[in-house]
């Protein structure tokens, strides 16, 4: 038997495996080479244009350059809005590692407080364009900026950038006025021209600074600059200077403004001031105020939350946005009506028992003065504020006609030119109520509306606009904030401005010009005491509006109800009477009647205006008031 040999080796097994291991290292060594050669062949030759110009941007970029901001002026040239050089705190995501951890070494640096910090990260992932600086922080200080300067190697894509930024210095005064500009959020981004706002990083949020935004933002400019691989400014290529702004000339008076501010004196309330014959907004005060250079920067939670929960709405522009029945300050434009309806002649008499009734209606709607004025014509019914009068003149007209006469006058509408935000308030007809009720319209509805109240709502703007159309006996000159855009002035006669008021009979102007005259100086004007020692013609009418409605047999007693719930007062008054400089109207929130408290501030106005130097100081009006008697002669 033949013996098998065992042997360790296999030549020819370890052959075939070399060579199938060879074959396999080979395919794909020359597999990677072909992926990487497809792979420069794609990177050099495909993608040759796109790398290069990475490559370039990468050294070269093109920067924008935002313009400087238009500065605001009052009509004598005393500057309301400036811009300081300031350092803003910027970031570009872009160039951010890991954003979480940068984030976090700035909150600790700059040493913020935990809401301000999510507010920080907040504003860090708002959506902006590629490259384009985030703004994390503007207004640096001395300190901030020391300790950013130290850790810069650790924060690649921060940069710390001077610039100009606005500045309010009569910011409590003037900033229902004026508004404010704040940062540009998400929602204003996507809507903005991408070019001109790229380097800006504020925008007009509300009043002038938000109407006039693109007269005062200017056109952006751009700077070609050569950097490192960090991203670091190495040289600048080449720029292009942009445009600034250009600078607006308001028609507000700073002084005028400030004593409408000082005469309020911490009440609740709004002084808007006219002049009838070129519609120049002299005054724009609502009360109280906030100082606006807060939200430039970025207010503070705690801050915005303060303004936010106080009762006295300090954010809250009274003058454009309040709503308030304008009371008897709506007579002079009823009696308007009466005579250019036909409904009523100057020599017409009714006789008042002291309350009025409908046809087959027990309800009687009462006179201010319970027993009544006895036989009362158009001036007198003016002069002593007669309910009854107007009460009858109401029921005559019908809500159709006297919806159609004082919308003529501004009453419903948005009439100011350039008043950003200005609210239509509520002039009441058959249609509003259909549609916001599903009611009709009742006669005792007409009524209210006829002596300033039910439905009717008006804001102190509207008032003093209605005022200024009064006192230019029926023409319209649109009321208007800019008086010059740049060197270019603001015309008088403005695009869309109402029809004129054609009374028919030009006599019949003076005949409720001599009722509002008596109201000052009469000896039955509710607000007479104002008209001792006036050293000129003013016309007035003095309203109170009411804050809820007493029933049919309840007295109205002040000292009873707590301060909100009082009566607002309201004013409205033009002087010279022969030629109208000045038309003012005033609201103060919860003072009662009209003919003292508002009465006294619309003379300071006017005396202010036209007297200047000689007229009475903001404490000596104070000191008035303290002396007058709160009960009123009427309203």
């Amino acid at each position: 038997m033949r013996r098998r040999r065992d042997t360790l080796k296999n030549p020819e097994q370890e052959l075939r495996v070399f060579r199938m291991r060879s074959l396999l290292a080979v395919l794909v060594v020359v597999s990677l080479t072909g992926l990487l050669g497809g792979r420069l062949f794609y990177l050099q030759v495909v993608q040759h244009e796109v790398y290069s110009t990475r490559s370039e941007k990468n050294r070269v970029r093109v920067e924008p350059l935002p313009p400087t901001r238009g500065l605001i002026y009052d009509r004598h040239g005393v500057l309301l809005a400036e811009n300081r050089p300031t350092y803003n705190l910027t970031l570009v995501r872009e160039r951010v590692d890991d954003l979480d951890a940068t984030l976090a070494l700035l909150v600790d640096l700059l040493e913020l407080p935990k809401e301000e910090a999510e507010a920080f990260r907040v504003r860090s992932r708002q959506r902006q364009r590629p490259f384009q600086p985030a703004l994390l922080m503007s207004d640096l200080d001395e300190s901030q900026i020391a300790r950013l300067a130290v850790n810069r190697h650790r924060l690649p894509g921060v940069e710390v950038e001077a610039q100009l930024l606005r500045y309010y210095p009569d910011a409590e005064t003037m900033v229902h006025a004026l508004g404010y500009v704040g940062r540009i959020n998400a929602e204003e981004l996507a809507g903005l021209d991408s070019g001109n706002y790229a380097g800006t990083h504020f925008i007009g949020k509300t009043g002038v600074e938000r109407f006039y935004e693109d007269e005062l933002h200017g056109q952006a400019g751009l700077r070609k600059v050569e950097s490192n691989a960090r991203g670091r400014v190495l040289r600048e290529l080449g720029h292009t200077d942009p445009v600034p702004g250009l600078d607006l000339t308001l028609t507000l008076d700073i002084k005028l403004q400030k004593l409408a501010v000082e005469l309020l004196d911490g009440r609740r309330g709004s002084i808007v001031a006219i002049a009838p014959s070129t519609g120049e907004i002299l005054a724009l005060a609502s009360v109280p105020g906030f100082d606006s250079n807060q939200f430039v920067t970025g207010i503070d939670v705690a801050s915005y939350r303060s303004l936010q929960e106080n009762l006295d709405l300090p954010l809250y522009n009274r003058a454009i946005r309040g709503h308030y029945p304008p009371g008897s300050t709506i007579k002079p434009f009823m009696a308007i009506t009466g005579l250019k309806e036909g409904m009523i002649t100057p020599s017409k008499v009714i006789y008042d028992p002291g309350y009025f009734q409908l046809p087959n209606d027990s309800r009687r709607y009462r006179n201010w003065l319970r027993w009544g004025h006895g036989r009362v014509d158009l001036e007198r019914a003016i002069t002593v504020s007669n309910n009854t009068y107007f009460y009858s003149l109401a029921h005559d007209l019908g809500i159709d006609r006297i919806h159609e006469s004082l919308t003529a006058f501004g009453f419903g509408e948005r009439a100011a030119h350039d008043v950003y935000g200005q609210s239509d308030a509520l002039m009441p007809s058959r249609a509003w109520k259909r549609g916001r009720f599903n009611q009709p319209w009742y006669p005792g509805e007409t009524l209210s509306v006829g002596i300033g109240q039910g439905y009717l709502q008006v804001t102190p703007l509207q008032l003093a606009t209605a005022t200024a159309v009064l006192a230019n006996r029926g023409k319209w000159v649109k009321p208007r904030l800019a008086h010059r855009i740049g060197e270019q002035e603001v015309p008088v006669a403005l695009p869309d401005t109402p029809p004129d008021i054609d009374l028919g009979n030009g006599g019949w102007w003076d005949n409720v010009f001599s009722g509002m005259e008596k109201v000052v100086s009469g000896r039955e004007g509710t607000a007479r005491r104002i008209g001792r020692d006036i050293e000129y013609r003013m016309a007035g009418k003095s309203g109170t509006a009411q804050v809820f409605s007493l029933g049919q047999n309840e007295k109205y007693n002040a000292d009873e109800l707590k301060e909100r719930l009082r009566d607002h007062a309201l004013f409205m008054a033009f002087a010279p009477v022969e030629e109208p400089e000045i038309a003012v109207a005033v609201i103060v929130e919860n003072a009662g009647g009209g003919s003292t408290h508002a009465a006294h501030l619309a003379k300071a106005m006017t005396d202010a205006w036209l007297l200047e130097d000689e007229a009475p100081e903001p404490e000596e009006v104070r000191e008035v008031l303290e002396r007058e008697d709160d009960r009123v002669a009427g309203d």
